[in-house]
């Protein structure tokens, strides 16, 4: 399907970003808290962690529009402290806003969005938690982060915690069908199936994919978004795990050589065989737990810099001997 040129130029993850808590896609135990704040108005300190694309910042951002309305402007902040993490924007950035008069319904609050707040500087995030005493009665802080134990324990003891998970194939898949269908984008299910398999729950990941494909091919199949994300084809890496679990060595070791001969990094090939084993169903319960073992053991040495074609062979020799297990 031909697309006319500059028709993309809005990025998906933009276009389609939920202003309400209602169309937030997952968590729903975590957004139906939030509906109940929103309601009631009285919105404590919060600090959201979870994976990268699950809708952290976007459901915080829904919960500010919904409590303020058309005051949401002047009476919200929104920083990335991956890009501003210092104590210094503590002290002018936040502070001066804080000290901001802004007039709100009887109740509500200015809110400090911080997206990233576990790149912030311990000292930086020292300086926060004595803002956020200071300015409790006019302003509340949602923090956003990958990793909460990053965050130093007295801004914890001061936040409701809401852990956020990675979505799920289905939540991902229905939301991918929804975009497709307002672009009039033309999709094979398979297409869909590549793009859950290459996002890991994150849907950030899926819907840039998912316009990236579109874009260079005009058509959402399998072959062009594995093309596109640049990954390993699964079909490729399950023969691989069952030549493994044949315990036919020189056949999985050419496959793998293969994929290595392509252009495909060691850590691109590790992580795809984690997700193909895991989802094996052809392997038995003990057997797949040692193919993740292996896995998991080679993919640690590769973290730490060793990642040559010499630890995919050790990996391949390691599953065989296992294979049948």
């Amino acid at each position: 399907m031909s697309r006319a040129a500059g028709q993309y130029e809005q990025p998906w993850v933009e276009k389609y970003r939920p202003v309400k808590l209602e169309d937030v896609v997952g968590n729903e135990p975590l957004v139906g808290r939030l509906r109940l704040i929103a309601q009631h108005g009285n919105m404590p300190n919060m600090l959201l962690s979870g994976p990268p694309g699950v809708g952290k910042t976007t459901t915080v951002a829904a919960l500010a529009r919904e409590m303020l309305g058309d005051a949401v402007k002047e009476a919200v902040l929104e920083l990335n402290a991956s890009d501003e993490r210092g104590i210094d924007v503590v002290r002018s950035t936040i502070k001066s806003f804080a000290q901001k008069k802004v007039t709100l319904p009887p109740g509500m609050h200015k809110i400090v969005i911080l997206d990233e707040a576990d790149s912030m500087t311990e000292a930086a995030q020292q300086a926060l938690r004595r803002t956020m005493e200071v300015f409790t009665a006019t302003t509340r802080f949602a923090l956003a982060c990958n990793t909460s134990s990053k965050i130093i324990e007295p801004i914890q003891s001061r936040c409701a915690i809401l852990k956020f998970s990675k979505l799920g194939d289905a939540q991902i898949i229905k939301r991918l069908v929804e975009v497709l269908d307002r672009e009039k984008v033309a999709y094979e299910n398979s297409g869909l199936e590549a793009l859950v398999f290459t996002a890991e729950g994150d849907m950030r990941n899926a819907l840039n994919n998912a316009q990236s494909t579109v874009n260079g091919f005009g058509f959402l199949s399998a072959e062009n978004v594995f093309k596109v994300c640049d990954q390993p084809h699964p079909v490729a890496v399950q023969n691989f795990v069952k030549m493994c679990h044949e315990r036919k060595l020189e056949n999985a070791l050419s496959l793998l050589v293969a994929l290595h001969s392509d252009g495909y990094s060691t850590m691109d090939i590790i992580n795809t065989v984690f997700r193909v084993v895991k989802f094996a169903e052809y392997l038995a319960e003990r057997e797949k737990l040692e193919f993740l073992r292996v896995v998991g053991s080679t993919q640690m040495r590769a973290a730490q810099g060793l990642d040559s074609l010499l630890q995919l062979t050790a990996m391949c020799a390691r599953l065989c001997e296992t294979g049948g297990y």
